[in-house]
């Protein structure tokens, strides 16, 4: 397929999702929800806890983006992160959303969540490229996340550069600093 149908095939699945979700900011009493949505995408050790995510819904809202399908009115996926000064991630990013600074060079992304039923058709992707899109608007820098191996092409595919083995040790696993650049 050429790189004009491929664009062509992609504007229209971003038009088809924006028909069946709408793309916003988390609603504070959605942090339950959120929190029952990253205990199914992550295993226990690796999933941020209730406490967490209702804070970051709370406290961090205009990182915290969604995907609300039309239909029902629930979350069918999500991003979350916390903007900083800093260049690399840390896992206390995770735990503790004071650390975000609203105007920060850098989104540390916490978490792409999307539930079983809605994954395969594009949801992570448009989540993440609006997301992106949105971010270089308000003039950050680099948007930084860490994933396991197994994930490393996947975000390759998304624009990301795997700057190799992170300091995360998050859940006691080896993750992968990626980063993708938005700005500078």
């Amino acid at each position: 397929m050429s790189s004009k149908n491929q664009k062509n095939t992609g504007l229209e699945n971003s038009r088809m999702l924006a028909e069946r979700f709408e793309f916003r900011d988390i609603r504070p009493e959605e942090g339950d929800q959120a929190a029952q949505i990253e205990l199914i995408c992550f295993p226990p050790n690796e999933a941020c806890t209730e406490a967490m995510m209702k804070e970051r819904a709370e406290k961090v809202s205009d990182l915290f983006f969604v995907a609300a399908d039309r239909s029902t009115g629930k979350i069918a996926g999500f991003l979350n992160g916390i903007a900083t000064d800093e260049g690399a991630f840390r896992d206390e990013f995770f735990r503790d959303a004071s650390l975000h600074q609203p105007d920060g060079k850098y989104v540390m992304l916490l978490g792409l969540d999307v539930l079983p039923e809605y994954r395969g058709q594009g949801l992570a992707r448009e989540i993440m490229r609006r997301y992106l899109e949105r971010e270089q608007a308000n003039g950050r820098t680099a948007a930084v996340l860490t994933c396991l191996e197994g994930k490393i092409g996947m975000y390759e595919r998304m624009g990301y550069e795997n700057l190799g083995i992170s300091a995360s040790v998050w859940g006691g696993e080896q993750w992968y600093e990626m980063s993708h650049p938005l700005n500078g």
